[in-house]
This record gives structure tokens, C-alpha cells and sequence, in this order.
């Protein structure tokens, strides 16, 4: 094409520009758009007028995450009405007039603008916010116009091809974009379902781990096949690649495998959970303070965190206190004198013994909880008492309660003179005469 036809083409276009621009037909366009923009803020100032959900913010709103992600997607609702009535404008127009091009640019820009104010209103991580305006919003705009399909079709034209494997710009993209938003969206779904779940305080606490883990599992495993969808991967061919896997499970991957499934055994039958207190075979001590699907987490009181495989609560034998009841019953030892006024002393210890606040104690308990003080032995330089008490939790670390009472009992006994006795020896002569003679003979 010479410059002459070039030229040409390029006044023809501006004529039909220009034409455009002083029909009266134009000017009907704007003005119905601007009454559109009034009408759907009109609605959604309703709406969030009536509606309690878009009106105002929850007190806390990382404990009613689904709360505030309404809250804040009431920002959408302007665009979302204006998008409405624009699109229906469009169809109108184009059946009474035959043109509509203005309202197709302008539903074109409250398209992007919708998505950035999404964006906004949803997503508050700064650089994933970036990260979706800058490569989400100039694929929309590509979209909108019909150009992206042109754009798809070059890139998937650049490809190397390995046997029967292909590899192209397409893609690529394709895996980079989806695959970066799944494991985006994977990761802010299972934060948020976690806090759903465990705010359900109708669910025991067991019940609420049980069903976060498997909400867990259930998400991962949909993430990766949406992955693997997107990538292309025929999901038919996994029958084979499992059969692959098993053989693997069975060699080199036994023991994570075991760990995972005695995970999932662990969260179904509820015999751990979060706040538990376990004792291991080996004799380690502490609370448990997370649950995975591939080990156990327990911190001990001098702040350690003791990782334990899920496979040694399947095939080994612990000491769970704290699965059905958290009361512990608990005894503290000590002596007295043989001359103490025992029925008195142990009246008086059993009062002083009952004032500590983590003992449980009190007429509205029962008599076999309350706090008891009994005779245990006769030693040799005294008499062998101890208490047993009930009490919440473990006598532990920084619950301890048995150093307290051995204090109290000590205070009360010498408030009261009660001794507590040394240890004695009794010395006797057998032969009183011998040892007087002994005695005279060595001063002589």
C-alpha cells in the first residue's frame, strides 16, 4: 500500500470519527451512561443502607473473616450495578440503534475498574495486590477488546517439542499466572476455613481439629489437581502414576507414609488433641501444641518443643492425662512427731490445704474430691503423712501446686507447734557394770 492510499485511509477514519462524534445518537449514549452511573450508585447506597452485612465492619474481624469479606466487598456493589445496567444499555442500543459503540468503551472501562476495585476491597497483601494489577488487569483489558485470543495463539505458536513432549510459550504463561493464583487462593481459603472451623463452638475441641485437618487435606488435594489441570496433564494418566507412586510408597517412601496415615488415624479416633498432656514411653513430658499430618508437636514446660513422629502413638505406648478429664488427683508427702495430736493435725492441715485457689475444694464437691489427709506408715522418728488433692490441669511447670502446698503445710504445722520430727537413734548398755568399771579403770 503506497503513502497516498495510507493517507487516505487514515482521513477516512478520522471523517468516520468525527461523524461519530457530532450524531446526536452519541450524545444519547453519554447521557444514558451518566444515568446509569447515578442509578446504580443510587442501588447500592440501598443496599447498604438495608443490608446490616454491608453496613458496617465485625468488632474483630480476624475472628469473622467471612464477615469482613463481605464488609469490604460491599465496595463491588457500585460497579457491579453500573457493570449490570451498562451491559443491558449495550443490547438495547444495538437493537434500536445499531451502534453502542461509546457504551461498549464504557463497559470496557468499568470492567477494569471493577477489577481494581476488587483488588482493593479483597485482597490486602501489598505485593500480591501489585502483582494482580499490573499482569490481571492488562489481561482483562486484552480480553475485552478480542485481542487476547490472537495474543494465545502467537505464544502457543513458540514451542519446543522432546518426543511427546511439548513445550510452549502458552504454556508456560498459562502454569506461571493460574498456578502462582491457585496456590495464592489455596493458601488465604485454608487460613480463613482454620478460623471458621475452629470458632464453631458447638464442635468439641477434638471434632474442631478432625474436621480443619481433613478441610486441610481436602484443599491440597484439589489444588493439585486444578494444577495439574492446568498444566495440561491428562488426569487419567494418574492411575498409572499412582501405581508408580505405591511402588514407591512401598520402598523408599515407607516411613512418611506411615507417619502420614497414622496422622489421619490420630485425628479420627481423638485420642490427641491440641492442650492434651503426654507422657511418651521414653518418659518426655509436655503439652500438644500442634497437629500435623507428619509429626506431633509437644512443648515441655522449660519451653522446649519435642517433635514426635505420628507413627510412635500407633505402635507405642503414652500416657495421655488430660483425654477425657482434665482433673488430676495428686499427693504430697510429710512427717509429724509420735506425740502429735494426729486427729487434730490432720483437720488443721486439710483446712489449710483447701485455701489454695487451684485446689479443688468446697461443699458443692464431692466428698472423695476434696482434699484428704491420712496416715501412710509409722517410720522410724515419726509418723508418715501424706494429702491427695484434686485439681485442674497438670501439677506442672507453670501450673505447680505441690511445691505451694508443701509450703502451706509447713507454716501450718509450726502456727500450730507441731513438730516435724529429725531423724533418731536409740543407744542402749547391756552391761551397766562393765562400762562402770571401764569408765573408773581409764581415769585411774
Amino acid at each position: 500500500m503506497s503513502n497516498s492510499e495510507l493517507l487516505s485511509a487514515y482521513s477516512e477514519q478520522v471523517d468516520q470519527v468525527l461523524a461519530s462524534i457530532t450524531r446526536i445518537e452519541t450524545y444519547s449514549e453519554i447521557g444514558v451512561i451518566v444515568l446509569v452511573y447515578v442509578v446504580a450508585f443510587a442501588l447500592a447506597g440501598k443496599v447498604k443502607k438495608h443490608v446490616s452485612i454491608f453496613s458496617a465492619p465485625p468488632v474483630t474481624p480476624a475472628q469473622y473473616p467471612l464477615r469482613n469479606i463481605a464488609f469490604r466487598s460491599g465496595q463491588l456493589l457500585f460497579p457491579i450495578f453500573a457493570i449490570m445496567l451498562l451491559r443491558l444499555s449495550i443490547e438495547i442500543s444495538q437493537a434500536l440503534l445499531d451502534e453502542g459503540w461509546v457504551m461498549k468503551i464504557a463497559f470496557v472501562i468499568a470492567m477494569v475498574l471493577l477489577f481494581n476495585s476488587f483488588v482493593n476491597a479483597c485482597i490486602t497483601n501489598t505485593f500480591v495486590a501489585t502483582l494482580f494489577r499490573w499482569v490481571g488487569t492488562p489481561i482483562l483489558f486484552l480480553h475485552l477488546i478480542g485481542v487476547l485470543d490472537d495474543i494465545t495463539r502467537v505464544l502457543d505458536s513458540i514451542a519446543i517439542e522432546i518426543g511427546n513432549i511439548r513445550v510452549s510459550g502458552y504454556g508456560l504463561t498459562r502454569l506461571v499466572i493460574f498456578g502462582s493464583l491457585l496456590f495464592w487462593l489455596g493458601r488465604i481459603s485454608n487460613s480463613t476455613g482454620q478460623v471458621i472451623i475452629r470458632r464453631q463452638e458447638a464442635l468439641d475441641l477434638r471434632t474442631r481439629e478432625v474436621l480443619a485437618k481433613l478441610f486441610e487435606i481436602s484443599l491440597f488435594i484439589l489444588i493439585f489437581l486444578l494444577i495439574l489441570q492446568v498444566m495440561g496433564i491428562n488426569l487419567t494418566a494418574l492411575a498409572v502414576f499412582g501405581g508408580a507412586l505405591g511402588v514407591g510408597l512401598g520402598f523408599g517412601l515407607q516411613a512418611i507414609a506411615s507417619n502420614f496415615i497414622s496422622g489421619i488415624i490420630i485425628l479420627l479416633d481423638r485420642s490427641l488433641s491440641v492442650g492434651d498432656y503426654i507422657q511418651l514411653e521414653d518418659g518426655s513430658v509436655g503439652v500438644v501444641t500442634e497437629l500435623n499430618m507428619r509429626s506431633t508437636t509437644l512443648e515441655t514446660f522449660d519451653g522446649k518443643d519435642i517433635v514426635v513422629p505420628n507413627e510412635k502413638f500407633i505402635t507405642s505406648t503414652f500416657t495421655n492425662w488430660t483425654h477425657k478429664n482434665t482433673k488430676q488427683r495428686y499427693r504430697v508427702d510429710f512427717s509429724v512427731a509420735y506425740r502429735t495430736n494426729v486427729r487434730e493435725m490432720v483437720e488443721l492441715v486439710k483446712a489449710a490445704v483447701a485455701t489454695h485457689p487451684q485446689v479443688i475444694s468446697g461443699d458443692h464437691i464431692p466428698f472423695e474430691e476434696r482434699p484428704d489427709c491420712e496416715i501412710d506408715s509409722f517410720g522410724d522418728s515419726g509418723i508418715n503423712m501424706f494429702v491427695e488433692f484434686w485439681m485442674e490441669g497438670i501439677d506442672d511447670g507453670r501450673n505447680r501446686v505441690g511445691g505451694d502446698l508443701l509450703l502451706i503445710i509447713l507454716e501450718t504445722l509450726q502456727e500450730n507447734g507441731i513438730e516435724i520430727p529429725f531423724p533418731q537413734r536409740e543407744v542402749r548398755i547391756l552391761n551397766p557394770e562393765q562400762a562402770n568399771f571401764d569408765k573408773a579403770d581409764s581415769s585411774g
